[in-house]
This record gives structure tokens, sequence and C-alpha cells, in this order.
């Protein structure tokens, strides 16, 4: 469908090293799952969790651990520390942090969210 294949080519504009042109299609591809998708939140998450990584590509790191800390809060209600997704979600999380040196918060959240699991 439409609302994949914008998913497909904001993911390989980036991986391209082309964040710029990125980030409005995967923006586009998150208004699309909110509109029609709404109830699908898995899609939503990975949508948000792209454009995490597209902002952090940018530079805009500040608003990438804004979001990446959102979906990581987001998988752990949904499925628990335990679920695969959340695990990822919380290693991407806590790798964003590492690069912007917040060792505290990133220690914490290895100690207390990601080793229990």
């Amino acid at each position: 469908n439409r609302c994949a294949s914008m998913g497909v080519l904001g993911n390989a504009l980036r991986l391209n090293r082309q964040p710029e042109e990125a980030l409005p299609v995967l923006e586009a591809e998150l208004a699309l799952n909110r509109r029609y998708w709404s109830h699908d939140e898995e899609n939503i998450l990975c949508s948000q969790g792209n454009i995490a990584s597209c902002l952090a590509d940018l530079g805009r790191h500040d608003e990438s651990l804004v979001l990446k800390r959102e979906v990581f809060a987001r998988y752990k209600a949904l499925h628990g520390v335990s679920h695969e997704r959340t695990i990822v979600s919380g290693a991407n999380f806590c790798i964003s942090l590492q690069h912007q040196e917040f060792w505290d918060e990133c220690k914490t959240l290895v100690r207390d969210q990601l080793l229990p699991a």
C-alpha cells in the first residue's frame, strides 16, 4: 500500500545519507498511519522510531531523545519489559543517551529496565 511504500522510501533515503529528504516522507507516513490505522499502535511506534532515528541523523538529538523515550515507554506499557520490541527500543534509546553523554540515565535504564528483561 501507499503508506508502506512511503516508509520504505523514507528509510531508504535516510540510510542513503539523505535525512533532509527522508524526514518529510517519514512524517507523512506517520500521519497516514495515524489517520487510517490509528488502532495499529505497532506501526505508529515503528514510524515514530524511524522519525527519531532520522532526527538524530539530522543532528536534532534532543528531539530524537524525546521521541525515543516516548516510543520505549509505549512499548513497555504495551508489552512489558521482556518483549523483544521493548528491549530493542530500550537499547536504541540507551545508545542515543550514550551519544549525548547522558551516562547516569543510560546506566539507570540498563540496570533497572533492560537487565531484568
